[in-house]
């Protein structure tokens, strides 16, 4: 018996890691016959596991069940599970804290004393730093990702900063950037793609009808976004060609910054917005990289000759001080 008990637990966890198996592949993962196989996907189901047989190879996937089933995960699953919930319990999404925190407890009750130390040495270490993001609210967040999964038009009123307004659009994907939660969306009254704040919209339910999908703006909603809040909100941009690969200038740009667009192996363009030209000069020289200003309001290059000008004239002054 506990050579059969620990087999099923071994067949559950090969079925939740992989989409499909063949009956031959169970067999010979497990070191057993196909018959043992057979017998012991029966008992699975007798258990209450949807394993379907799949047509055609004689194979086995694990389905969705009325009920959630117990997951097996390993040792590296468990933690990155432990502090994503940790992580949720005191994040911006309103509603799932005390979820979050109830799930915890269940999975630090029944982790091994190795991981239940990996997970408290971690959360020890770990100081969260920065100002609170806006609550958005959990259900509010399921109805616009699932109004993107079902390409279903969404209709909701929006707090902006001229006063509230209903919109409606063609709701494209739900993103995480920095301390906010943004909707991509097609706007039909716009004839653009727009950005929304989660933490201001109101979603009328249920969603409208469906809509054929649009590719991605730009290609890759991230960017879009990126260049969206760090270059087209301000009243300053520019644009400076970086003589550095965008590889290696990547990690020198925050998010909200700015926007870097690869152009060969040994250049490319960083696109930068701010309020004010001496605001772009700082920004542009913080990425630590020989530029070429490439485009911006004729302010800019003024800023950049003033500030040149300072830095020749502050290390003057200090050779000047060190030679007397």
């Amino acid at each position: 018996m506990p050579d059969t008990s620990a087999r099923l637990l071994r067949l559950l966890s090969l079925l939740q890691t992989h989409g499909e198996w063949s009956g031959a592949e169970l067999a010979d993962r497990l070191a057993v016959t196909t018959r043992t196989v057979r017998r012991d996907v029966d008992r699975l189901r007798e258990l209450g596991y949807p394993v379907h047989a799949t047509q055609g190879t004689a194979g086995y996937r694990l389905g969705a069940g009325a009920s959630l089933p117990p997951l097996l995960l390993d040792d590296g699953e468990a933690v990155a599970v432990a502090l994503g919930l940790r992580t949720a319990a005191g994040g911006s999404v309103a509603g799932i804290e005390e979820t979050s925190l109830r799930a915890l407890a269940k999975l630090e009750q029944v982790l091994p004393s190795r991981l239940r130390y990996r997970v408290a040495t971690l959360a020890r270490a770990t100081v969260r730093v920065g100002a609170r993001a806006p609550e958005v609210d959990a259900d509010t967040l399921m109805a616009l990702a699932d109004a993107c999964r079902r390409h279903e038009r969404l209709r909701f009123g929006y707090a902006g900063p001229r006063g509230d307004t209903v919109r409606q659009v063609e709701p494209h994907s739900v993103v995480n950037f920095g301390r906010h939660w943004y909707l991509v969306a097609w706007d039909g009254d716009r004839d653009d793609w727009r950005t929304f704040r989660v933490d201001r919209m109101r979603p009328r339910l249920p969603a409208g009808p469906r809509f054929p999908p649009r590719a991605a703006p730009d290609g890759d909603v991230a960017a879009y976004l990126a260049r969206r809040l760090s270059v087209r909100t301000w009243a300053c941009q520019a644009t400076v060609t970086l003589h550095e690969p965008a590889g290696a200038v990547a990690d020198r740009v925050w998010p909200g910054m700015g926007v870097v667009e690869a152009v060969d192996s040994r250049s490319c363009l960083l696109h930068v917005g701010a309020d004010t030209p001496a605001a772009l000069v700082w920004m542009i020289t913080s990425v630590d990289a020989d530029f070429t200003l490439t485009g911006g309001p004729p302010e800019l290059a003024d800023a950049l000759r003033a500030q040149a000008a300072r830095c020749l004239n502050a290390v003057e002054h200090a050779s000047s001080a060190i030679g007397r």
